[in-house]
């Protein structure tokens, strides 16, 4: 793994910093404090037989000295202070990003109108199973992506980057998009207009619809003058398993993939180019907006 890699895996940061800091914590406790307290009370033995011996002798001394002597030898070394104070909270910090919720940032406008540009959401690292940090191993099977949610995942192309679209397919679906139309397993998806959603950075509209797939209604876009067929998609792996024509495509899912898409069909990379996403790549499910620094109203759930 590269320096940049490793530079930009902010979860193996983490961990790097939460085992560094834990061993320093554990040498702290079990062998470099009982150093500090050998030393401390065998200066503490020689400060009182000094003393002692000056008494004997007729001298007046002090003993407050005593106290901050035992103080300056007990006290931490600046980097084990540091780092036992910092690894109580970089362990848990690495625990709650690992297992339970992680914090990202929608960079693009492609979950548009569900997700905009600046939303910072939250993931549910569970849902889909217990899995290991870093390696992203999955070691407790729990519920499967269902049609309809919203997915972290590692872009299969370079799974340094997380990428955020919706569930379309699960492994069996056959999954035909045609003329900006879903159909799934012979099944078509209905879709309900809406006045058309204005683009205010680029002052256009789009077509607006309610989509339902399954129990899950959600809202997408359509740019009428985007051409429904799929431009120049990649040799991805088991491209066979689609067909391309100038009206759309045709896809089956393999076993342990899923098909995903953006909300926003024409401005969004997804699987109609760069193919299936295995379980492995799985992050977590989607489910909430915590902030936007532009717009305090988009927080809140979303579907």
């Amino acid at each position: 793994m590269s320096l940049q890699a490793i530079l930009g895996n902010f979860a193996l940061i983490l961990f790097i910093l939460t085992i560094g800091t834990g061993i320093i914590w554990f040498l702290d406790i079990f062998h470099f404090a009982r150093q500090r307290r050998a030393r401390a009370n065998a200066a503490l033995a020689e400060f009182d037989a000094r003393h002692a011996r000056m008494r004997a002798d007729g001298i007046k001394v002090e003993d407050g000295d005593r106290a901050k002597l035992e103080a300056d030898i007990l006290r931490q070394p600046t980097w084990i202070e540091y780092s036992g104070s910092f690894f109580p909270v970089i362990a848990l910090v690495f625990f709650l990003r690992s297992f339970l919720y992680e914090p990202f940032k929608i960079p693009s406008s492609s979950m548009v109108p569900t997700l905009v540009i600046g939303d910072l959401i939250l993931v549910n690292k569970f849902t889909y199973g217990v899995r290991l940090p870093i390696i992203n191993k999955k070691i407790i099977e729990m519920n499967d992506p269902q049609r309809g949610d919203v997915m972290v995942f590692k872009y299969p192309k370079d799974p340094s980057l997380d990428y955020i679209k919706r569930v379309i397919g699960v492994p069996g679906d056959k999954i035909t998009y045609k003329n900006k139309r879903l159909t799934i397993n012979g099944k078509e998806v209905s879709y309900e207009p809406l006045p058309d959603y204005l683009d205010e950075e680029h002052l256009s509209y789009s077509k607006q619809y309610v989509e339902r797939l399954g129990d899950v209604p959600h809202k997408i876009l359509n740019d009428e003058k985007a051409p429904a067929y799929v431009q120049n998609p990649d040799p991805f792996p088991m491209r066979e398993l689609c067909s391309y024509n100038v009206e759309g495509f045709t896809c089956t899912v393999p076993s342990g993939h899923y098909f995903m898409m953006g909300d926003n069909r024409d401005n969004s990379l997804d699987s109609r180019y760069w193919g299936f996403v295995p379980d492995e790549n799985i992050v977590g499910k989607a489910f909430f907006v915590w902030m936007n620094l532009g717009n305090l109203k988009r927080i809140g759930s979303f579907q």
